[in-house]
């Protein structure tokens, strides 16, 4: 990826607004069990950034372990998934993707966990099995 552009996003009420500087280091849709919950989707799609690539304003964002060494942010006035940080990779920031200003130019390149998929959501390049 060599967009190094900046980009905005914020979370459903306006509360949590967040700015990132380069390019992210990858796109993915993850279909792990904790992500489809999080979101009410059949996946939810990241964009991973180095953590001094992010900035984040306005209201605090709450944060909830979903798992050992995962941290979950999102808004705690209106409940929007923000970010997540994990122990398997340091030092980086993955911020959710519908919550950036304009989604339609971070297309994901591939799919992270999906072995948990379920049966009727379909993967990059592929229809619904």
């Amino acid at each position: 990826m060599t967009d190094a552009s900046t980009r905005t996003g914020h979370c459903l009420c306006g509360a949590v607004k967040f700015t990132t500087r380069g390019p992210p280091r990858f796109i993915s849709n993850c279909h792990c069990e904790s992500c489809r919950r999080a979101s009410s989707a059949p996946s939810l799609a990241w964009a991973g950034f180095l953590d001094a690539q992010v900035a984040i304003s306005g209201e605090a964002l709450r944060e909830y372990a979903s798992s050992p060494g995962v941290i979950r942010s999102f808004c705690g006035r209106c409940g929007s998934p923000i970010a997540f940080r994990g122990e398997r990779w340091p030092g980086e920031t993955h911020l959710a993707v519908c919550a950036f200003d304009s989604p339609e130019t971070m297309a994901p390149t591939s799919d992270h966990l999906s072995e948990e998929k379920l049966p009727w959501a379909a993967l990059l390049g592929r229809a619904p099995a």
